[in-house]
C-alpha cells in the first residue's frame, strides 16, 4: 500500500517472499552523467466491482450484530483477501456505487446507495484509491456524488472519476508509490440514460479517447511518471471483449501517455494483453456482489491484476511481471474466498473443492482467452 511499502506477508504462499519483487534493485545502469542508475521498481493490484446488493447488506447486517454493534460491517466480507491487497504498494478498487448517508436510506438494484461502511471495508482491506466513475455513479445524482466522496475522504481513500465541483475534477489524483508519482484516471461508458445534471458536466467522467489522452497528458505535465486508468466498459456477462474496448485499449496504450488499462463492468472476468509493451485487463469480475440469482457461476468468479513496474533508465517505467489471481465469491456466509488456500485446507467440504477447482479453472480459461500467457502473463 502506499506508505506501508515495506509491509512484509511472511509465510502466503501464492504471494511468496516480498523481495522476489525486488530483485531489479541490484546492480543498475549507468546515467550519461556517469551517475549509477538504480532500477527501482513497484507493484500494483487491481480489483473488481464493488456492487453492493441487499444480501450483501444483508451479510454485512449479520456481522455486525453479531458483533454486537449497530449498523453494517463489510470486513469479515474481504477478510480473505486482505493479505494480497495490503502486499501491494498500489492497490486499486473499484466502487460502482454511491454510499448513503449514516443510517440510510439505503437503496439496491437497480438505483443503489449503499451503507457508507463499505468504505470503512476498503480502506481496512488494504486499498489506496478506488475508481468512482460508473454506469451507476449517479443513481442518486449530485448529492450521493457528494455523500460518496465525503465518505472515502473520511476513511482516508483516494479516489477518481467523480467530483463535487469543477475544481475538484480538475485535480490529477496523484498517489506517491514509493516515492514514484503515480496518477490514476477513471472513467465510464455512460450512466444506465441518467444525464450529467445541468451546469455540471465535471460530475462524473465519461469515456471518450481524446479527453482520457489530453488528461493522461496533463498528469504527466503534474509530474505522474507512470499513469493508470480504470475504464467501466464492455458488455455486462460476456468474457470477449469487444472490438470498441479492443480499439479503445490500443488507442489508448499506443500512447506514451498511458501504462496501464484495468477494466470493470461485464461482472464476469474477461482476458488480459499485452499490447505493445503495456497490459490491459479488460474485465475483473466482481469483487464484492451477490448475483447468484442469476445461476451464472461465472459472477461469483473474480480475479485481481497485478502488475510489477520497473525503471529501465530514470523516469521512464514499464511492466516486467505481469500476474492474475483468482478469486471466488462464496456463500454462506458471503465472502471473498482465495480458492487455492482453500484447497489445502482438507476439512474444505467435498462440494465446495468441486465448486473451487471448477472456479480456478474457468478464471484461468478466460483470463487466457486472448493468449496473454504466450505474451508474459503468469498465475501469481
Amino acid at each position: 500500500m502506499t506508505g506501508l511499502a515495506g509491509l512484509a506477508l511472511a509465510g502466503l504462499a501464492l504471494w511468496g517472499c516480498r523481495s522476489s519483487w525486488e530483485d531489479g534493485r541490484a546492480g543498475g545502469s549507468h546515467t550519461g552523467t556517469g551517475t549509477a542508475h538504480v532500477p527501482r521498481a513497484f507493484t500494483v493490484l487491481a480489483s473488481g466491482d464493488v456492487l453492493i446488493h441487499d444480501t450483501v447488506a444483508a451479510q454485512a447486517a449479520a456481522h455486525a450484530r453479531h458483533a454486537g454493534r449497530p449498523g453494517y460491517d463489510f470486513r469479515p466480507l474481504l477478510r480473505d483477501a486482505r493479505p494480497v491487497i495490503q502486499g501491494a504498494d498500489l492497490a486499486i478498487c473499484h466502487l460502482e456505487v454511491p454510499l448513503a448517508a449514516p443510517g440510510g436510506p439505503y437503496r439496491y438494484y437497480p438505483l443503489f446507495s449503499a451503507p457508507p461502511q463499505v468504505a470503512d471495508a476498503l480502506k481496512d482491506a488494504g486499498y489506496d484509491t478506488c475508481s468512482t466513475a460508473s454506469n451507476h455513479a449517479l443513481d442518486q445524482g449530485a448529492a450521493g456524488v457528494r455523500r460518496t466522496l465525503d465518505r472515502l475522504d473520511q476513511v482516508g481513500l483516494r479516489h477518481t472519476g467523480s467530483a463535487r465541483s469543477a475544481a475538484e475534477a480538475a485535480r490529477v489524483n496523484l498517489l506517491q508509490v514509493r516515492g514514484v508519482p503515480v496518477a490514476h484516471l477513471s472513467y465510464a461508458y455512460g450512466f444506465n440514460g441518467i444525464p450529467l445534471p445541468a451546469g455540471m458536466p465535471w460530475l462524473a467522467n465519461q469515456i471518450d479517447a481524446g479527453r482520457i489522452l489530453a488528461e493522461a497528458w496533463r498528469a504527466r505535465s503534474a509530474g505522474a511518471q507512470v499513469v493508470i486508468v480504470s475504464l467501466h466498459w464492455g458488455s455486462e456477462y460476456q468474457h470477449e471483449p469487444t472490438p470498441e474496448q479492443r480499439a479503445l485499449a490500443r488507442q489508448l496504450l499506443g500512447d506514451p501517455a498511458v501504462d496501464l488499462i484495468v477494466g470493470h463492468h461485464a461482472h464476469v472476468v474477461q482476458p488480459f494483453e499485452r499490447i505493445g509493451d503495456k497490459w490491459v485487463a479488460y474485465g475483473l469480475g466482481n469483487q464484492l456482489a451477490e448475483q447468484f440469482s442469476l445461476r451464472n457461476p461465472a459472477t461469483q468468479e473474480t480475479v485481481y491484476a497485478r502488475f510489477r513496474f520497473t525503471e529501465p533508465e530514470p523516469g521512464r517505467w514499464r511492466v516486467t511481471r505481469a500476474e492474475y489471481l483468482p478469486m471466488v465469491i462464496h456463500r454462506p456466509p458471503l465472502r471473498i474466498v482465495d480458492p487455492r488456500r482453500a484447497l489445502r485446507d482438507p476439512d474444505v467440504p467435498a462440494g465446495d473443492r468441486v465448486r473451487y477447482e471448477n472456479a480456478l479453472r474457468a478464471i484461468q480459461r478466460n483470463v487466457l482467452r486472448l493468449g496473454a500467457d504466450r505474451a508474459g502473463l503468469r498465475l501469481g
